[in-house]
Order: structure tokens, then sequence, then C-alpha cells
């Protein structure tokens, strides 16, 4: 049901289960799939595509144009998975021709009220995001991640997959997969146990990602040393190897 006083364009493509509540703005060249609820004063501008069965509460602004002085008004879009839930006052800009046009963010998403999307950052599966966490422009956040209330990450940074960052955070440079890192600016503090417990993860996987963690982190190897260690000490299984491949790549260097 779209509420009477909710104003949606006509170039706007919109499932019939879908319901936009009071005062609400749809732009043109919208999509909204099936079973999505839009909440009242929510403004969803032009190139944006909400995937099915989508919460999106009052005062939302998502689609707007980005702030970067690198924009020219090219056509550029956000896209979001099946299932988020988008609390109040959350804001999400589309991204640049520089950064490849597309802001997305990934299927069962929670993103808590006043907390910011910039330009072409892309979030993974069921990431988190708690009360004022703000991305700056081109990140990547890995699937399961934790972001904590009051976090700003730097733009470029990439955050690996079940990776929990407390807190009053400030994130400058990178962070490995399945560890906690917290701080002013953050440091490194063990693997993320709890959650990776609740995640299914195995003793065996545990152990063997913690003996990973201490020979890169804690016994004063360099990178290239601590991966040659890492290969020839521990069983290469899928984690591990998700790891060092993240170590190895990273561009802005790993927090430690």
């Amino acid at each position: 049901m779209i509420h009477e006083t909710a104003i949606v364009n006509p170039g706007a493509e919109i499932d019939s289960s879908v319901d936009i509540g009071p005062y609400s703005i749809i732009g043109d060249n919208v999509f909204i799939g099936s079973g999505t609820v839009i909440g009242p004063h929510v403004t969803i501008d032009p190139f944006v595509e909400i995937g099915r069965d989508c919460q999106i509460f009052q005062y939302a602004a998502i689609g707007a144009v980005p702030q970067s002085l690198k924009f020219k008004d090219e056509k550029t879009y956000v896209k979001i998975g099946a299932g988020s839930i988008i609390r109040e006052f959350v804001t999400i800009h589309r991204g640049t021709e520089f950064g490849g046009g597309i802001t997305e963010v990934g299927e069962e998403n929670f993103l808590m009220a006043y907390t910011h999307i910039a330009h072409d950052c892309k979030t993974g599966r069921r990431v988190v995001m708690a009360n004022n966490a703000t991305l700056a422009g081109h990140i990547t956040i890995g699937d399961y991640a934790t972001i904590g209330g009051l976090v700003a990450i730097h733009q470029f940074v990439k955050i690996g997959e079940y990776a929990f960052i407390g807190g009053a955070s400030a994130v400058v440079k990178d962070v490995p997969p399945y560890v906690i890192a917290a701080g002013p600016r953050v440091e490194l503090h063990g693997l993320n146990t709890v959650g990776l417990k609740r995640h299914g993860f195995s003793p065996n996987t545990l152990s063997l990602l913690k003996k990973t963690y201490r020979i890169i982190f804690r016994i004063g190897l360099t990178v290239n040393q601590a991966v040659e260690r890492v290969k020839a000490e521990v069983e290469q299984i899928p984690e591990v190897v998700n790891f060092i491949n993240f170590v190895i790549a990273s561009q802005r260097g790993v927090t430690r």
C-alpha cells in the first residue's frame, strides 16, 4: 500500500506488495522489490535498487549524490540487498565514476540509526553497523563483520570477514578477517573468538587461526617471513588461506 501523501515518481518500478509510508518521496529510476516496507518521511533518490523484504525506517535518505569533489553528476547507483534493515536517519550515497559507479549494501545487513555509507562502498552479507558508524568512500566490509557504534573508517580501508570493530574507534588501516580491533587508532586484540563460535567455527579451525594470528602479529616477523612460516607450520584450511591472502593483498597496510 502506498500512502496517499507519499510522492512516487511514475518512472519508479515498485512491486505491488511494497508498503510506502506517509510523506515519503520515491524518485525516478528506483526499483523496490517485493515485501519491502518503506516508513514515513523516507527519501529515495534516483538510480536506487532495493531488494525484497527490506525494512527502511523513518527519515532514512538513500541515493543522494556523493559528497565527492570528483563527482560530475554522472549516472551512478545504489544497490541494497534483500532482507536488509535500515534504521532511522541512515544515509547511503550513490557511487562515483572514479570508484566504479555503485555503492552496494549486501543482503541482510543491519544498519542502525544515523549510520552513513559513502560513495563506492561495498558491504558483504549480514554486516552489522551500530549507531553512528561511518564509512568514508571506497570501503569494503566483508561478510558477517560487525562495526561498533561511533566508529569512523578511513576511505579505501578493507575490513575482513567476521571481524569485530569496537565502539568509538578510528580505523585507518585494513583489519584482517576473524579478529577484534578497537581503540582511538585501532589495534588488534586477538581473534573474535566469541563471534566465531556463534557462527559455528570448529575448535580445530579456531586453534589454527590463533596460531596464524600469533605468527603474523605477535613474534616480530616481517609480513613475508610470517606468511612463509604460516605456510610451513599451519594446516592450510580455507580460513587460514583467507587470512594470509588478506594480509598479502593489503595496500593500505594491516592494523596490528
